[in-house]
């Protein structure tokens, strides 16, 4: 976004500074002179306050603007526009007094939704691989990674693949969970938890989710179940733990295995359980936008040592481990290497430290975003630690009078990324058969109006101070336009 978003001549009435304020998504106008020269800001606040005591959109700008606003030289230095700012956006003035930039926590970068940290010993890691000539998928660092992820969830048997959604298939085979089985998936979820159901032979069965948890509805689960029903795959949905006990309790009623897709929620803990290793099963990914990441990659875990033998072996073309090249059922190859599982061990020991920052995040965003009207944001339950993967919000559309899709462009033009909430598996033309007359309301209305901010562990509080800003003068600009039917 460029000063010219944000300027107007001082002469210009408060109604066409409102527009501009809806423009540009920072809820605020730099008011110049004729000369161009800076005469004051105007933020959205001012322009509510103003006709709250009776003031007219007919009024003239530069009656209102603040001429003693905080402003930056052109020339300023980057530690002095972050000492300045304090999320706030700040006109960049040059000799003349004429604005030329702006300062925000926007303004170096695009804030991106995620991004990897690889500031352990991740390198290291990599070049003993490299020098040791170890880089497939034998080396010592595929069975110390998997014997540390085992060791730091409490599961009994751990194995590395090759990514989350084949972890997901090879967790419904070892179960024996094939052709006539259903599987009961949550409607609200990545499409690899359904897609693993097809791999598997099996057929899905796709139930709402709880308009709270935003994970898979315990009820809806109950009512789904049939004679052919076999697995339920809870997803912990963005790092918010599933109802487990509950979908224990249903899973036991009627003979079914819990495979927990952790995809999302490596940290994650349900009653001082880590998820994952709470049901039959658990699988995880490790994709670079995770907060343990090896690329690509993923990890199962099992409580049962036989479904782990069976798994394992199907991970290596279903080979007899005692009999090389002597194979006793068609397997795959889903292995993981080991320069994958040398990051994915340097990750974990900087587990501890993600977490805390993730919690952080969670914390600063919730007292930002809290006061915003009209906005829910993740739920905080007994007895649940949400690892937010992904800080996820779901405003209130049809109040702000836009969709979500218009407010992530609206943030895309404040340098901010986000990501929507995934669409409902019901709605996608692969998946539609499976939804059988089920309704879905509680997904149609969380994915119709949510939206992911970003949450990355190098997430800085400047950069969260400046997105709970943007978001705040937006909703106040949006309710202004609306009552004002501002066109």
């Amino acid at each position: 976004m460029t000063i010219d978003h944000v300027l107007i001549n001082g002469g210009e009435t408060l109604a066409a500074a409102l527009k501009r304020c809806d423009d540009n998504c920072l809820g605020l106008v730099v008011a110049v002179d004729n000369g161009g020269r800076f005469a004051g800001v105007v933020e959205v606040g001012a322009i509510a306050s103003s006709l709250a005591s009776g003031g007219s959109l007919g009024a003239r700008v530069d009656g209102l603007a603040d001429k003693s606003a905080r402003t930056l030289p052109a020339g300023a230095d980057d530690a002095t526009m972050a000492k300045a700012l304090n999320g706030a956006v700040l006109p960049l003035l040059d000799a003349d007094r004429r604005p030329v930039g702006l300062a925000s926590a926007g303004r170096k970068r695009r804030i991106p939704v995620a991004e990897p940290v690889l500031s352990g010993n991740e390198s290291r890691y990599v070049n003993e691989c490299l020098t040791t000539n170890w880089i497939s998928s034998q080396g010592a660092f595929v069975r110390r990674f998997e014997s540390d992820f085992a060791q730091r969830i409490g599961a009994g048997h751990a194995l590395a693949v090759s990514n989350g959604t084949v972890a997901l298939h090879l967790a419904l085979l070892a179960l024996g969970v094939g052709k006539g089985d259903e599987v009961i998936v949550p409607d609200l979820t990545f499409a690899a938890t359904i897609n693993a159901a097809f791999y598997a032979g099996a057929t899905p069965v796709i139930v709402d989710v709880d308009r709270t948890t935003w994970n898979i509805d315990p009820a809806a689960i109950a009512a789904a179940i049939t004679p052919r029903s076999k697995a339920i795959i809870p997803v912990h949905l963005y790092g918010q733990p599933a109802a487990m006990d509950e979908i224990l309790a249903l899973a036991r009623r009627h003979n079914l295995v819990v495979i927990e897709d952790a995809a999302e929620a490596v940290g994650a803990r349900y009653n001082d359980k880590a998820c994952g290793a709470i049901g039959d099963a658990g699988t995880f990914s490790f994709f670079s936008n995770k907060l343990v990441t090896t690329g690509e990659g993923g990890m199962v875990v099992f409580r049962d040592a036989e479904a782990a033998e069976r798994a394992r072996r199907l991970r290596d073309h279903g080979m007899d481990p005692k009999k090389r090249y002597w194979h006793l059922e068609i397997g795959y190859n889903y292995r993981l290497t080991n320069l994958q599982a040398a990051i994915g061990c340097a990750q974990l020991e900087q587990l501890d430290g993600f977490l805390a920052r993730k919690m952080e995040i969670a914390a600063r965003y919730a007292a930002g975003l809290g006061p915003i009207p009209h906005m829910t944001l993740p739920a905080k339950l007994p007895g649940l630690k949400n690892s937010h993967w992904a800080y996820s919000i779901i405003p209130d559309m049809a109040r702000l009078g836009i969709t979500r899709d218009e407010l992530a462009d609206r943030l895309e033009r404040a340098r901010i990324e986000t990501r929507p909430l995934f669409y409902p598996l019901h709605a996608m033309p692969p998946y539609k058969p499976h939804a059988g007359n089920r309704a879905f309301p509680n997904t149609d209305w969380l994915s119709e109006n949510g939206i992911s901010l970003p949450s990355a562990v190098s997430l800085t509080d400047a950069e969260i101070d400046y997105i709970c800003g943007v978001l705040a003068r937006l909703h106040t600009t949006r309710r202004l336009v609306q009552d004002h039917r501002i066109a």
